[in-house]
């Protein structure tokens, strides 16, 4: 690929991101703009920003490379990632947003009427932020490696300043106008060259240079345990998301907020659709990209190799524009959510505290990923759900569901969830790959159900601390709100 391309491509994506926050800064003033866009976000928008932070690096590159290296057993991650918009819709997305919280910890907080518990929702959420910000920053370094021939570290850096310049310029209401545009950026960035590579492929009927059935790395497939596990860590990791969960504190109502996520059902599957197309492409004519160690790269890579030319420059030139979206949109919804984590709970809960814990929230990851080196970006971003699903996704489900959750129990089950699967992370990492057990590979099948039985065991254990105020809470979380009407 021509490096000028990789570059133009990042300047032009980084330069649209700057002139929309900007924008989004000149509509930001109150404290609310900020943290939730003064609950003014409507379905469309949101669902769209919804999907610019959620398909991240795992999603555009990722998919594709595990289809490339292991075949139709990758196909769980965009049907993980898919239903697990569902379950937001049956059991979070309106309860969540009547709680009428900026955050996940003031939610906890409210819930079980505990400065504990928020502390500990705090730190895990902060974890899980940091551990999803490090998988997007290596995607970053990866795309401008491939690309331009920079550094590694150009692309983490170029990145976490974009980030920053935006996040702090204006907040959520700033973010959201970015990341809604940069869905469909995305979108397109996949969709164009597949469907000229398919057009092209029926015009000159070419054979594929490798068979399709080949699999050109040679892995065991996963077994039952693996899938199931993984789909547990998919389908529950989803509901504790901190980036997605704040959205939909800022739609209208809790109407619009199920109304969101149906539309984000849609727009993930025909996103997925076209992943899943390069990853069997490049199974037919790219299978050297997997034995050369280079899977995550086929979507960058694959429109040059089999258009050329100069409208193969153009196409790789709307890829990389596409991945860099990603980077972007995901690490600024995980840094704004973060952000409203820390100034409220450290900082005040100013916008001048916002401002900083958003320079916080992107720097630290930001070490860590220059630190640490991933392979596969799609099983890393797999973990982090599976950590998610442990500790955060617990707590919210019992938390509006069950009314005999006590702050005891919240903080028993959270802190069983975060040492048992980040022991299980952490001796996946010793280990190695080959080292690994499955049951440490893909630990959500039993670190999911052992913070599920701590958390309720210990509630009632301790019955006796829940919040007097809990028939009041309920209500307010399950009963319908009137939808806005508009004065004309």
């Amino acid at each position: 690929m021509n490096p000028v391309v990789g570059v133009a491509a990042f300047a032009a994506v980084s330069l649209a991101t700057a002139v929309i926050g900007f924008y989004g800064l000149r509509i930001s003033r109150t404290t609310g703009d900020f943290y939730v866009a003064s609950r003014t976000v409507r379905p469309w928008w949101n669902a769209s920003a919804i999907g610019g932070e959620y398909l991240s690096a795992a999603s555009f590159l990722g998919v594709a490379g595990l289809i490339l290296l292991s075949g139709t057993d990758a196909l769980w991650f965009p049907v993980g990632y898919t239903a697990g918009y569902l379950m937001l819709l049956l059991f979070v997305a309106a309860p969540l947003r009547r709680s009428g919280a900026y955050t996940i910890p003031d939610f906890t907080e409210a819930r079980l009427d505990s400065r504990a518990v928020r502390r500990v929702t705090s730190i895990v959420v902060v974890v899980v932020g940091w551990l999803y910000i490090v998988p997007q920053l290596h995607g970053a370094a990866l795309a401008i490696r491939i690309t331009t021939g920079l550094p590694a570290w150009v692309g983490q850096v170029a990145v976490v300043a974009v980030v920053c310049v935006t996040v702090v310029s204006g907040g959520m209401r700033s973010i959201t106008f970015v990341q809604a545009f940069q869905y469909w950026l995305k979108l397109t960035a996949l969709a164009v060259p597949v469907l000229f590579i398919l057009f092209m492929l029926a015009g000159n009927g070419s054979p594929a240079v490798a068979e399709a059935s080949a699999n050109p790395t040679a892995l065991a497939a996963a077994g039952p345990y693996q899938n199931f596990s993984l789909l547990v860590a998919l389908l529950f990791g989803t509901l504790g998301l901190p980036h997605v969960l704040v959205r939909f504190y800022t739609n209208p109502d809790g109407q619009s907020a199920r109304r969101t996520t149906l539309i984000v059902l849609g727009l993930l599957s025909v996103f997925y659709l076209f992943p899943t197309a390069y990853g069997l492409l490049g199974r037919m004519y790219a299978p050297g990209l997997a034995q050369s160690g280079q899977a995550d790269a086929l979507v960058l890579l694959l429109p040059g190799r089999m258009v050329g030319g100069p409208a193969g420059d153009l196409l790789s030139a709307l890829v990389v524009a596409g991945a860099f979206a990603a980077f972007l949109s995901t690490t600024s919804g995980l840094v704004v959510s973060l952000a409203g984590v820390i100034s409220q709970d450290v900082l005040g809960g100013s916008v001048r505290g916002f401002r900083l814990a958003a320079l916080i929230s992107a720097v630290v990851p930001l070490g860590i990923a220059a630190m640490t080196d991933s392979t596969a970006l799609a099983g890393s971003v797999g973990l982090v759900f599976a950590f998610t699903a442990s500790t955060i996704c617990p707590v919210l489900l019992l938390g509006i569901w069950w009314r005999g959750l006590t702050d005891a129990g919240a903080i028993a089950g959270m802190v069983t969830g975060a040492v048992l699967c980040g022991g299980a992370m952490l001796a996946g990492a010793v280990l190695g790959t080959a080292g690994t057990p499955p049951w440490l590979a893909q630990p959500a099948a039993w670190t999911v159900p052992a913070a599920f039985t701590v958390m309720v065991l210990v509630s009632r254990a301790t019955r006796g601390r829940v919040p007097r105020t809990i028939t009041r809470l309920m209500t307010r979380l399950h009963t319908p709100e009137r939808p806005l009407v508009t004065e004309r």
